[in-house]
């Protein structure tokens, strides 16, 4: 039987102790330090795919894509003595990668644009039926002016005419050879007003006609005052004087005979054209 002798010095128990553990350490480092390692381009991979991953606006759109890179990028994650396979591997990995992201920002701008698409829809059809109702108001609001148009143009007795619409004021205005308004003309005249207030776009050629009793300068020169009277009426009343302009005709312009009373009488008149930038508006 052999016997083992054990060294029982102290000094060279406390110089094995201190060996062994430097020992152990050299392996471990040693076993990391050679510890395979995933490839760079799976890396990259990786780190694209989670990237994708963790955008929920486009990872919605490919789900099912995400888990197959998924899986080809884990394949080329696990460390290979074949380069050659190694570099396939993470080829694949990476076109796996690049596909999915390329498939999810294109079925994100697709549903953006049929959202952007049903918005402009939405759009033209709000447009259209605000066109529609703005034109059906207009027609409505169109009548209605027209309606009143009308309905002035009766009070006032005006006629159309190639010059426009009408208005004839007889002699009743005026005392006999006078130019001034008598005290009741605003009866007459304030129709008149209140319809150029109500529309502002009219103008007025205001003419002065008398008979042919007396001569011919003193019937033109009356004819222009009575004119001038009622236009400055008119501006009392708060119309723009741009609008208004006058002319005497004398007894140049006959409605009737003069050879009798009522003849005389129809001719001594001030027509008021009304002049519109539309065409004459008929009864």
């Amino acid at each position: 039987m052999k016997t083992h002798t054990v060294n029982c010095n102290p000094m060279w128990r406390s110089f094995h102790k201190p060996l062994t553990v430097i020992i152990a350490s050299v392996i471990l480092l040693g076993g990391c330090a050679t510890a395979p390692k995933s490839p760079p381009g799976a890396v990259a991979a990786r780190e694209r795919l989670t990237q994708l991953q963790n955008d929920p606006a486009l990872a919605s759109y490919v789900s099912v894509p995400i888990r197959t890179a998924d899986i080809a990028v884990s394949a080329a994650e696990i460390p290979r003595k074949d380069k050659a396979e190694s570099d396939h591997l993470v080829f694949i990995a990476g076109r796996n990668v690049d596909i999915v992201w390329a498939e999810a920002k294109t079925r994100f701008l697709e549903d953006q644009r049929e959202k952007l698409s049903a918005q402009r829809d939405n759009e033209r059809l709000d447009s259209r039926t605000r066109e529609a109702d703005r034109a059906n108001n207009e027609v409505v609001q169109a009548r209605a002016d027209s309606d009143e148009l009308r309905r002035q143009i009766a009070e006032l007795n005006a006629k159309a005419t190639e010059r426009g619409l009408v208005v004839t004021l007889g002699d009743m205005l005026f005392e006999t050879g006078k130019s001034q308004l008598k005290g009741d003309a605003a009866q007459n005249l304030g129709k008149l007003s209140t319809f150029l207030k109500s529309y502002p776009d009219r103008t007025l050629q205001i003419e002065g006609h008398t008979d042919n009793v007396g001569s011919a300068d003193s019937n033109f020169s009356l004819s222009q005052r009575r004119a001038d009277s009622v236009r400055t009426y008119l501006l009392g009343q708060g119309i723009n004087a741009s609008r208004l302009s006058t002319s005497g005709k004398g007894e140049d312009n006959p409605v009737a005979s003069n050879d009798s009373i009522s003849g005389r009488a129809l001719n001594r008149r001030v027509e008021v054209i009304i002049n519109t930038p539309t065409a004459a508006i008929k009864q």
